[in-house]
């Protein structure tokens, strides 16, 4: 695979390695140096992705490992998960967005409150919108197991909303 190639293919994924490394280190710059470094990884290995079912699903398993890596290592002691991605787009009032970003916000506190395997299932499946085949492919876990997962998180989710609201559930 010539230069060419490996841009073709790394071009799509890119932002996928990094708002999944941002994920799990919070840091902007440790997520940068672990997106570097997957790709690094990834050119060191661009004779052999060819064999890969699915070089996306290894590249975000490289990065996902990189992070963990990382998170033992100590090197990023912050174990918050901010995703400072979003945009209104409408841009409609004031307090429309306000809102909307105290919402995120809340959303943001209630995933960090997850656990570990709840908050890279609700990245994968949820903001990076990956298939369960390429989730299993990424997790090592059995489809059923992501998707009863998933759901349970979903679902942890949703009652602390409603409760955040008053809505008082059971």
């Amino acid at each position: 695979m010539n230069q060419k190639l490996f841009l073709e293919f790394v071009n799509p994924i890119k932002d996928k390695i990094y708002r999944l490394s941002l994920r799990l280190l919070v840091s902007k710059d440790a997520a940068e140096d672990a997106t570097q470094e997957v790709m690094i990884r990834l050119w060191n290995m661009k004779d052999k992705l060819e064999d890969y079912r699915s070089p996306q699903a290894l590249a975000m398993t490289i990065t996902k490992n990189y992070c963990f890596d990382q998170l033992k290592a100590k090197k990023n002691n912050n174990l918050r998960i901010i995703h400072s991605n979003y945009e209104d787009g409408n841009k409609t009032s004031l307090q429309k967005e306000i809102e909307a970003k105290d919402e995120l916000l809340k959303v943001k506190e209630i995933i960090k409150n997850l656990t570990e395997q709840e908050q890279m299932l609700i990245q994968l499946r949820d903001i990076e919108q990956l298939e369960y085949e390429e989730m299993v492919e990424i997790t090592q876990m059995n489809p059923t197991a992501i998707r009863v997962a998933l759901s349970r998180a979903r679902k942890k989710i949703r009652k602390e909303i409603l409760k955040k609201h008053n809505y008082g559930i059971a």
